[in-house]
């Protein structure tokens, strides 16, 4: 059986993407903030045959990363896939912006990432394995009081494409997928100020669904990216 290892996995994308793989019968390695919501999907997903592992991990502390993964991989499965899909956002303009606000953001979006991987990847060596980045069509765009948010997404899209070159001769593959707006509770944070109708975004079982898709690609093929957007357009 197959093993993927999420992040952000407690709601949204990342909680959508637990249901979706666990019903396709993939044991899972879960990565949240919040144990409580960790339990609970757990609870709800314990009628499936997955095996089901998680840890209580703030990623914006990048000082517990290595303790709690290290214990998460403890657990005797070896991921076969990794989906960093933890991420946060912030609005407003760029050189507003507090330095903690702008080192968090980074730390979140792309520093956790690089130590998710450090962690993760040279177990997936010479096995072969998939990491799965969840980015945004923003790092392609420029977006007024979006800023910040643009340019960690466009650093993770790089990040990713020279990880798939340095890991290619490990058997390891490495891609985006490259998301417009879902409707996630990313909106109701505080440092989001934004009136979109979520009703036209994507939602999160639809990039469930395409995660899993790209996690059975078949070994000797790569999609190097997937952009997914909602019909009404960039929003």
């Amino acid at each position: 059986m197959s093993t993927v290892l999420i992040t952000g996995a407690s709601r949204g994308i990342g909680r959508g993407a637990a249901k979706v793989f666990a019903q396709a019968g993939w044991d899972l390695l879960l990565i949240a903030r919040d144990e409580e919501s960790l339990k609970s999907l757990e609870e709800e997903l314990k009628d499936t045959p997955s095996k089901i592992f998680y840890v209580s991990l703030d990623l914006s502390d990048p000082f517990q990363i290595d303790k709690r993964i290290h214990e998460l991989l403890g657990k005797g499965l070896i991921p076969t896939v990794l989906i960093n899909n933890a991420g946060v956002a912030w609005t407003g303009d760029l050189l507003s912006m507090k330095l903690e606000s702008w080192q968090w953001i980074i730390q979140m979006n792309l520093t956790s990432v690089f130590q998710v991987c450090k962690k993760v990847v040279p177990l997936m060596r010479g096995k072969g394995g998939l990491i799965i980045n969840v980015s945004s069509h923003a790092a392609r765009n420029a977006f007024p009081q979006w800023g910040a948010y643009c340019m960690t997404k466009a650093a993770l899209a790089s990040f990713t494409k020279c990880l798939a070159e340095e890991e290619r001769l490990n058997s390891i593959r490495a891609c985006t997928i490259t998301l417009g707006s879902v409707n996630t509770s990313i909106w109701d944070t505080d440092t989001v100020q934004a009136d979109f109708n979520r009703d036209s975004m994507l939602s999160v079982e639809q990039v469930a669904y395409q995660l899993l898709s790209l996690a059975q690609q078949p070994e000797n093929q790569i999609i190097e990216d997937l952009t997914l957007m909602p019909a009404a357009g960039a929003f």
